[in-house]
């Protein structure tokens, strides 16, 4: 059982934005980290908020309360992120004369690590951000991303092993 899910449960709209406190700035990294870009990863952010907070008022509070809300999220998360990286692929390309907009609060290093897990699959970039970046447990992994635990694992460790690759060449 999962306290968010219990307090959810309890008190949908009065726990909702406590709840979007709480896991939204890593859900926000998490995203930023998969899709490459601030803007997307905001606009994923929010969706997936939007779309959590609808089926959560569709649900019995029994359910609620049974469910680990975190995995539950990013099962939503990806899977948007799925379909928008599949709806962006059938979509024309324009080039940006002008960039508007806030700057990213990104890390110095922030585009040399979107560089390195750019070598990834998308298996083990998703297992590692979730994992390394997140820090998610493997079983909130696997349930999250439908994958077995022992696939999860491997997914981990060739990532990261994959990660190691990289950095020792560059140094």
């Amino acid at each position: 059982m999962d306290e968010m899910g219990k307090a959810l449960a309890a008190d949908l709209d009065g726990f909702f934005p406590v709840l979007v406190d709480q896991i939204g700035r890593r859900l926000y990294w998490g995203l930023r980290r998969l899709c490459g870009d601030h803007q997307e990863a905001e606009d994923l952010t929010q969706e997936t908020f939007i779309r959590a907070y609808r089926a959560l008022s569709g649900y019995d509070s029994g359910r609620i309360s049974s469910m680990t809300v975190e995995p539950w999220l990013w099962t939503i998360a990806l899977n948007l992120g799925r379909n928008h990286l599949r709806d962006r692929s059938r979509r024309p390309t324009f080039v940006k004369l002008e960039e508007r907009g806030r700057e990213d609060p990104e890390p110095v290093d922030g585009a040399m690590w979107d560089r390195r897990l750019a070598h990834l699959n998308s298996h083990q970039k998703t297992a590692v951000v979730l994992r390394h970046v997140i820090g998610l447990g493997i079983g909130e992994i696997a349930e999250a991303t439908g994958r077995p635990e022992g696939t999860v694992k491997a997914d981990v460790h060739r990532g990261l092993n994959k990660l190691r690759e990289l950095i020792e060449e560059e140094a």
